[in-house]
């Protein structure tokens, strides 16, 4: 059970040291004196770490002195709360009244450098989903004119300029006065802005090429991408991803995110799949990894040691943040981000595993600081639980 607030990186000196590093790996006691980085290394170190188990499943950074998480505890409930940082303290807050219902954790969307709205997702009411909030640095007031439909993807490259998935076909823009409805030739699951009049989308197709497997009625999923020009959505011919005779049960083939590199540079993942567990002698799921040459989709080049087979979720000047807390410099070595331990007086005990999972990351505006939020996981004995936090990344060298 946490018993700690901690609200500067490095605070308390209860804490232990080491500790493997990254989502997913567990980590136990280190020696007393912890070793000194490497240079060119990264480390998060936790900036805040909340007095309940649970998580916090959503971040948004305006300013050193204005951030933004979506809490959510481990009591049972379905309820949400935000936290928030002033400069000075982190204040635990109520959701505004102007937002909707959600069945889960609403969720924040920065739009523009100074607005930030606050979402709902998974309500089935239609006036509910219609209940956007909105801070503009000072209060909580109703987004006038949220996007139509229950949206999933959203995609804000200023505040005239927002696009939203609100099904596998259609997509919503804001161009600062009104919300124009477009439709997508294929299912999508994911956008890409690359700037006025260039945007991506990537998902799935069950019609045209290899979409049939021969001598039965199955279908086989296909990846689909396609492209806004300014006037229209227009299919784009995405390579196509096949097993090898004998097909194993239902496969199927989609591309799920789509990510755009300050250069403009298109970049797409996905995978091929199929129902484990049927069959012996399975083959291994297949990582898709596209990018655009300006004119066609080729294969990336793959990345080294474990930064294979991880999507980006952040850009700096010197290279890719990526999923699991990698990260690949620009001249293409692959970066394990070290993490610490939690305080002992967290609860989390000496033998205890322990593995961070960020659910964001946002740079800082105006700096080259970045923060992620999201949670670690403590396994141990008797007592698990999950400890919010929100981390700041430290270079070394």
């Amino acid at each position: 059970m946490l018993a700690v607030v901690l609200t500067a990186a490095g605070c308390g000196t209860d804490s232990e040291p080491g500790g493997s590093p990254g989502t997913g790996s567990a980590g136990s006691a280190g020696k007393d004196d912890r070793p000194k980085s490497p240079a060119g290394s990264l480390t998060w170190e936790f900036e805040h770490i909340a007095d309940y188990s649970g998580d916090l499943a959503d971040v948004a950074v305006l300013a050193e002195d204005d951030i933004w998480a979506v809490g959510t505890e481990n009591n049972g409930e379905s309820n949400a709360h935000l936290l928030h940082y002033d400069g000075t303290k982190w204040k635990r807050e109520p959701l505004p009244e102007a937002l909707g219902d959600s069945t889960y954790a609403p969720l924040l969307e920065e739009v523009g450098g100074e607005a930030l709205w606050l979402r709902p997702q998974g309500s089935e009411d239609g006036a509910a989903v219609r209940r956007w909030a909105q801070w503009d640095g000072t209060r909580w007031s109703t987004v006038p004119s949220p996007p139509p439909g229950n949206v999933g993807d959203f995609e804000a490259a200023g505040p005239d300029d927002i696009w939203a998935l609100d099904s596998e076909r259609t997509a919503q823009h804001w161009d600062g006065t009104r919300w124009t409805t477009t439709r997508l030739p294929y299912g999508a699951s994911d956008l890409a802005v690359v700037g006025p009049d260039d945007v991506w989308a990537v998902g799935s197709r069950s019609t045209g090429p290899g979409t049939q497997i021969e001598g039965s009625g199955d279908g086989y999923s296909q990846p689909a991408s396609m492209h806004w020009d300014g006037t229209s959505w227009k299919a784009v011919e995405t390579p196509q991803a096949r097993f090898e005779e004998p097909l194993p049960p239902e496969p199927s083939a989609g591309l799920g995110q789509v990510f755009a590199l300050d250069s403009g540079e298109v970049r797409a993942y996905g995978s091929n799949s199929f129902n484990h567990g049927e069959v012996e002698n399975e083959p291994a799921d297949e990582f898709i990894q596209l990018r655009w040459d300006g004119s066609k989709w080729v294969e990336q080049e793959g990345a080294p040691g474990g930064c294979a087979r991880r999507t980006p979720v952040g850009q700096d000047d010197k290279g890719l943040f990526l999923d699991g807390n990698w990260y690949m410099t620009d001249d293409g070595r692959c970066v394990k981000i070290k993490r610490h331990r939690l305080p002992l007086s967290t609860g989390a005990r000496k033998g205890s595993n322990q593995s961070l999972w960020l659910e964001e990351i946002h740079r800082v505006p105006g700096t080259g600081e970045w923060l992620g939020a999201g949670h670690v996981q403590v396994n141990q004995s008797g007592d698990p639980f999950g400890a919010p936090v929100v981390v700041r990344l430290k270079r070394e060298g």
